[in-house]
């Protein structure tokens, strides 16, 4: 009932229902996009290509598009090519003096350095799309390509998969501007989820009906599930509360350190990386096989083999490895401690036993680390759960997949978030949030 009545809620606000209706709008003409199948080619014999695509890094990929991959869809390579331009851009940020510029100039250098995202994103999709149809044309049957492999077909497929990357990420920026939550985030969040159920019917049928442990693994399985669902959101809402102690303001002007001021806390969270550590990793694992790609050696070979295996052990041990490395390193690029207490000084707060200044700067850099480090293992030891999983239940890897990595913490991530944002409308319009009841609040005069 206290459901119902937070739905209600929502549907009352106007700008709240017309938002989510947006949203929910440009959702479903991404999802029909991941349908459409390239021109040229007979949809009817993409079955090689959805057998490339079951478990292993491809599989993955396959995952994140929400299917379009092994679809041979216009959205095929889905809005990665955005994602992975945006990380370039913010990396060449902490070294270019010109992006560190605009960075400082407000909401014109944000334009600008989304201007530079997009044409990266072109570049990067320029560079993807002759790779995705040349895999086409070594995994499906010559008689799949209705026009054959002539120079025509593979223009024109890398134009519609450039076009295809593009309108996807037109579809995240709308619903970021007219929808609810972060558009981006919502599209890959969807694609992830699209795949859900057709997992969990292969997990379903191979325990049931082919005699694989029955019903009583299918509930162990998904009391494992939520369990790991539950520990996601700790990892995203754990913070590190820093008391902040104000002085009062004199009647001069001044101030006086005064223990009646009024005390805040500086919320330092114990994931300040969110995915990034694992979006970065993710990203360096795929190298072996590029390298493959440049080298026919014995060692480059075994290599592709170790490293293909998403859910081998020195796989995941390379992976758990990196995550820890780059969870440090995003949170010291992002997590501006110096900037922290010069803002604090300047405000005339103090942490309580520690001088202004420097020495605050010095403390929130330790306390960071210090958090840093069981985040950062909590992080990676999530990361390779669909392994563990996999190893000792013997979980297909299409389900295993959902089971901890970047698939679930975005999931999460992006459900926690765009629950907030539905909250600060409710809390607005005086009603209570979506963690308590819908009753109306009074309006305070």
């Amino acid at each position: 009932m206290k459901f119902i009545n937070t739905i209600q809620n929502i549907w009352k606000i106007e700008e709240l229902k017309n938002r989510i209706l947006v949203t929910l709008g440009l959702l479903l003409v991404y999802r029909f996009g991941a349908q459409v199948v390239l021109p040229g080619i007979d949809a009817s014999q993409l079955a090689n290509l959805a057998n490339q695509t079951d478990g292993g890094l491809l599989g993955l990929l396959n995952a994140f598009t929400g299917g379009a991959f092994s679809n041979a869809s216009v959205f095929a390579l889905g809005i990665m090519p955005y994602i992975s331009a945006s990380i370039v851009v913010q990396l060449m940020g902490i070294a270019i003096p010109y992006l560190q510029k605009l960075q400082k100039e407000g909401e014109s250098g944000r334009r600008k350095i989304n201007q530079i995202t997009r044409w990266l994103t072109i570049a990067i999709t320029l560079v993807q799309g002759p790779g995705y149809i040349y895999n086409l044309f070594a995994t499906l049957p010559q008689g799949a390509f209705l026009l054959g492999d002539t120079v025509t077909f593979v223009a024109s497929s890398v134009v519609i998969l450039t076009t295809g990357t593009i309108f996807a990420m037109w579809l995240g920026e709308k619903i970021t501007d007219k929808g609810i939550g972060n558009g981006i985030s919502l599209l890959i969040m969807v694609g992830i989820i699209a795949t859900l159920p057709q997992a969990f019917i292969q997990e379903f049928a191979s325990r049931v009906f082919e005699s694989n442990g029955g019903l009583i693994m299918i509930l162990i399985e998904l009391v494992i599930w939520f369990a790991i669902i539950l520990a996601s959101v700790m990892l995203v809402m754990a913070v590190r509360q820093i008391p902040v102690q104000y002085a009062r303001r004199s009647a001069s002007g001044g101030y006086e350190k005064n223990v009646f001021g009024s005390r805040q806390y500086i919320p330092l969270k114990l994931n300040a990386s969110g995915v990034m550590p694992i979006i970065f990793a993710q990203a360096i694992m795929f190298i072996p096989l590029a390298v493959v790609g440049v080298s026919d050696s014995d060692t480059a070979q075994g290599l592709a083999t170790v490293f293909s295996d998403i859910f081998g052990f020195w796989y995941n041990l390379v992976f758990a490895l990196l995550i820890i490395i780059f969870t440090y390193f995003y949170t010291a690029i992002t997590v501006p401690t110096n900037k922290m207490a010069d803002d604090l000084k300047r405000s005339g707060g103090f942490i309580p036993g520690i001088r202004p200044g420097t020495e605050t700067a010095e403390f929130l850099d330790r306390v960071m680390s210090q958090i840093t480090l069981p985040g950062s293992i909590f992080l990676a030891l999530i990361a390779v759960f669909p392994a563990i999983v996999v190893s000792l239940l013997g979980v297909q890897q299409n389900w295993a997949l959902f089971f901890g990595g970047t698939s679930l913490l975005i999931m999460v991530g992006v459900a926690i978030d765009t629950m907030q944002q539905v909250n600060s409308y409710l809390l607005n319009r005086h009603y209570d949030g979506l963690m308590k009841s819908g009753k109306n609040r009074k309006a305070v005069a």
